[in-house]
């Protein structure tokens, strides 16, 4: 079993650690994603300096490539990926999902063809256990089902039951050992009455955190705040709290001000394979040709290497020439923002002034 301290809390934001086998993170945290076993134009030691504690990596793809015995034959993805602090692993049901017409769901599991040759599988909850088990992972996710949005209420209540179902099968094949542990994953669509009884199952099942599926795929920050203020407070207070797939930085701060303890996205990582940077002053495009002369940093107030060494106008010709280089160095400075946002938020929960950081932050944004 993990463990979970809530250190300060400021309304409903929480300042937290979690305890892993592969050490501590401090809450609110944001995990990089590292799906097939590697954060994208990142060493390890680069993702480590951020600031990152945790990294995700995604059952689905490392049982396809280079597959779950492999890894654990080679000593698990901590050593494969040369990763020495905690790593989170999706249950690989999202993507499973998210292949339409290549797969099947049926009360057994998901039966699917790999998008990289044809070949069939078949994802089961307590396969998809297994799987995390061999990776290593410090928290293995449950196997659910992410519902499509929109989708009817009898559409999503029935993909609700079929995912609590999997909940209770995957946490009976989870393995028990100190230092790692097991979340079951709410879901429910945007239907609140859904999400209060995923809850209720989900907590009468008994998991070591608690993740919020199932957003983030197309119903708006609107409506995401509004799921999770009928959600969240439903939660155990002494459990980690993880919203899957969030998001730009102004959702992150909204989340933690409703209680979220923990967040992965790709934003940061894709932004900065694409010239996109979250500074303190917004978002820069560094393909704009206005940036093509500037010799100033990208962030003055960032320590990252891209901010400390480089100038605008460099990271742009780096952008505009293609060069490798240039998504090296914007995935790292967008990381380091991230996991300064995160300290921040940290800081305020601490000094009891969360709202006023929050006001000031979408002031800004």
């Amino acid at each position: 079993m993990i463990g979970f301290q809530v250190l300060a809390r400021d309304g409903a934001a929480r300042r937290g650690r979690l305890t892993t086998a592969h050490g501590a993170v401090e809450t609110p945290a944001f995990m990089p994603i590292g799906t097939a076993g590697t954060v994208k134009a990142m060493t390890p030691e680069g993702v480590a300096a951020t600031g990152a504690r945790i990294v995700l990596g995604n059952t689905y793809h490392l049982m396809l490539r280079p597959g779950a015995e492999r890894i654990a034959a080679l000593g698990g993805l901590h050593r494969f990926m040369n990763w020495s602090y905690a790593i989170l692993t999706d249950s690989g049901g999202f993507q499973v999902m998210s292949l339409a017409a290549r797969r099947t769901i049926a009360e057994t599991g998901v039966t699917f063809r790999s998008h990289l040759d044809g070949s069939l599988y078949e994802l089961t909850p307590e396969r998809s256990i297994e799987i995390q088990r061999l990776l290593g992972a410090d928290i293995t996710m449950a196997l659910d089902e992410c519902t499509p949005y929109p989708s009817p209420h009898e559409a999503v209540e029935s993909s609700m039951e079929l995912s609590m179902r999997w909940a209770e099968r995957s946490r009976r094949a989870f393995v028990e050992q100190a230092g790692y542990g097991i979340f079951g994953i709410v879901q429910g669509g945007v239907h609140p009455d859904l999400r209060l009884r995923s809850v209720a199952k989900l907590v009468g099942i008994g998991f070591d955190g608690y993740a919020v599926g199932g957003l983030a795929i197309g119903e708006g920050q609107t409506t995401t705040f509004a799921v999770l203020d009928a959600t969240v407070p439903a939660l155990p207070e002494h459990r980690p709290r993880y919203l899957m797939g969030v998001g730009k930085p102004a959702d992150l701060v909204g989340a933690v001000s409703r209680g979220i303890d923990m967040f992965d996205c790709v934003l940061p990582t894709r932004s900065g394979r694409t010239a996109q940077a979250f500074t303190r002053q917004g978002v820069v495009n560094l393909r704009n040709a206005r940036h093509a002369e500037d010799p100033a940093q990208l962030d003055p107030e960032c320590p990252c290497p891209a901010c400390t060494g480089y100038s605008r106008a460099y990271l742009h010709h780096l952008s505009r020439a293609g060069e490798i280089l240039g998504s090296m160095l914007l995935t790292a400075h967008n990381l380091r923002y991230y996991a300064d946002l995160m300290v921040a938020m940290r800081n305020a929960i601490e000094a009891g002034s969360f709202a006023e950081f929050a006001a000031a932050f979408e002031s800004a944004a």
